[in-house]
């Protein structure tokens, strides 16, 4: 499987580890950056790189769009007239397979894809959906992507965007929480590093719980809640402010932030 990335960022560089570690050769891997620090990063790592792609004579199987939405247009109609044949990924965030399509001069082989940040250490999870997908470009995009964690097929492309909501910006959420839960420690008189790592190892630890266990989610929260205990004060607390809601309210504007972009940079009306 030969891989072309057009961006080589965060997201980019967690992919081609992940493919590394999966056994695919450098040589079968292309990164195409125009800065020339990006591009000196994977070419430490014997990747061919490239300032574009329509200069290239790398015969793709896929091509991966890792470029920031705002970019995303100028980049696809660059080299429109290289992507031919290979089955293109696009992760850009908002961007509908539509407005691709168009850029492509009709091109339709485009699945779209939301993967995570905990790709870079291969624990991500991603959403992916494909219009007309062929058996074959199913099995493409998901060897790509589970280099860096699991997946899920979306039925409707819409869904892609509450994707975005829930796991594309959802580690950011769990970051909020951590920061929240270290700075009351460290307020309550705990030493700062202490407080940071009773947060961090418990989001971990309750995570590999909530993941190993075959009871549900808020049965693993019921057996921690003794009534009129501590945590039973601090959930009627949290439940007196609505923190649920405020939470929905936040994924709900993700979520719509995640349609507007097709609108800004997509060419939707």
């Amino acid at each position: 499987m030969k891989v072309v990335f057009i961006g080589g960022g965060n997201m980019a560089t967690a992919l081609i580890s992940g493919l590394l570690e999966k056994g695919s050769s450098p040589s079968d891997l292309l990164v195409v950056d125009v800065a020339q620090e990006a591009r000196e990063k994977f070419e430490v790592m014997q990747i061919s790189t490239a300032p574009n792609f329509i200069d290239s004579d790398f015969n793709a199987d896929v091509v991966v769009l890792a470029v920031k939405p705002q970019n995303l247009k100028e980049v696809v109609q660059s080299c429109a007239s290289s992507l031919k044949t290979s089955l293109i990924i696009s992760i850009a965030a908002g961007i509908p397979i539509a407005s691709i399509t168009q850029w492509l001069n009709g091109y339709s082989r485009i699945i779209r894809v939301m993967p995570n940040t905990p790709a870079l250490i291969q624990a991500g999870v991603s959403g992916m959906y494909g219009d007309d997908m062929t058996a074959g470009d199913r099995e493409l995009a998901e060897n790509v992507m589970s280099c860096v964690g699991r997946h899920i097929w979306c039925e409707t492309e819409s869904l892609i965007d509450v994707v975005t909501a829930i796991s594309g910006s959802g580690p950011a959420y769990v970051f909020y929480f951590i920061e929240a839960l270290e700075a009351v420690g460290a307020e309550l008189g705990l030493d700062r590093d202490a407080a940071g790592l009773l947060a961090v190892e418990t989001f971990l630890g309750a995570s590999r719980l909530a993941a190993r266990s075959e009871e549900s989610i808020s049965v693993l929260r019921e057996r921690v809640t003794s009534k009129g205990g501590t945590t039973a004060a601090a959930l009627a607390s949290f439940d007196a402010d609505k923190l649920k809601d405020m939470i929905a309210r936040g994924v709900r504007r993700a979520r719509d932030r995640s349609e507007a972009l097709a609108k800004e940079f997509g060419g939707e009306k």
